[in-house]
């Protein structure tokens, strides 16, 4: 009877842990394992309790979290409109990223092939935009945001962006870029001011600045300035010789608003 109690026991621990809700970025699910006052040993206790074969049920749990993470997180809780900003604007950044190393290797053959000059400035800004994807990705991940659901939508669009403007000509496929990377640099931009504003209001509190919302700062204004790098490219390649550039500069621009739009609501 006391081994049934004790399985029970063990089982309401792991249900606990395992529906616990997610908050996303800063605030790790577990967070509010603590907010409810439930003891931290206990906890560990509880989950240490169960069978060998039982503890990947259990293994979660705010024992394993580190405890300057606890105390940086519990402090700085964001709102549930700054989560908000947070996953649409990481969901969009990944779906951006991704678009943009289709636009690069859809691009590269056409454009080496008539202009093999451009081989090393080809490989070197699809290189940085599969770094940036990298770490979206693993963004996207770590906080458990999901991707948008246009992602097949996009991934077509953007390898037939790349692959018409390149057949277009070298002009075309710097035009291509020198649009993509103008609304795409704008919207770093954006990013950053709005995090930089929470940091401002986290030190006027006097609260710790998180080491993500640091490290997200950090990593924006560097992708953001090697996005502004690729459109300078662009134009030293004679982008704005592309015919005819009006209309193919605005097309492209409006078609990136339109999908920033979607992926940040889709």
């Amino acid at each position: 009877m006391s081994t049934i109690m004790n399985v029970s026991k063990v089982a309401r621990c792991a249900v606990r842990c395992h529906n616990l809700p997610v908050l996303d970025f800063l605030a790790p699910a577990f967070i509010t394992v603590q907010s409810k006052h439930i003891p931290h040993r206990a906890i560990k206790r509880s989950c240490m309790s169960t069978s060998a074969t039982k503890k990947s049920n259990v293994r979660e749990s705010a024992s394993e979290l580190p405890l300057d993470t606890l105390q940086i997180t519990q402090r700085n809780t964001l709102t549930e409109d700054q989560k908000r900003f947070l996953d649409s604007a990481l969901r969009v950044n990944q779906a951006g990223e991704l678009a943009a190393v289709l636009i690069y290797a859809a691009q590269t053959p056409p454009i080496v092939q008539s202009h093999p000059h451009l081989r090393p400035l080809m490989k070197h800004m699809y290189d940085q935009e599969a770094g940036h994807l990298q770490i979206f990705n693993e963004l996207l991940a770590k906080h458990r945001i999901r991707p948008t659901a246009m992602y097949p939508v996009w991934k077509a669009a953007a390898t037939v962006l790349g692959w018409s403007t390149a057949v277009m000509g070298r002009e075309a496929a710097m035009a291509c870029t020198e649009a993509v990377e103008t609304e795409i640099g704008t919207h770093y931009n954006d990013q950053v001011r709005v995090l930089l504003e929470w940091v401002q209001m986290m030190e006027e509190r006097g609260d710790p600045v998180g080491e993500d919302i640091a490290e997200l700062v950090k990593n924006l204004r560097r992708i953001r300035d090697e996005e502004l790098e690729h459109l300078d490219h662009a134009v030293e390649n004679h982008a704005k010789q592309a015919r005819p550039y009006e209309l193919l500069t605005n097309i492209i621009r409006g078609g990136c608003r339109t999908a920033i739009w979607i992926s940040e609501r889709v």
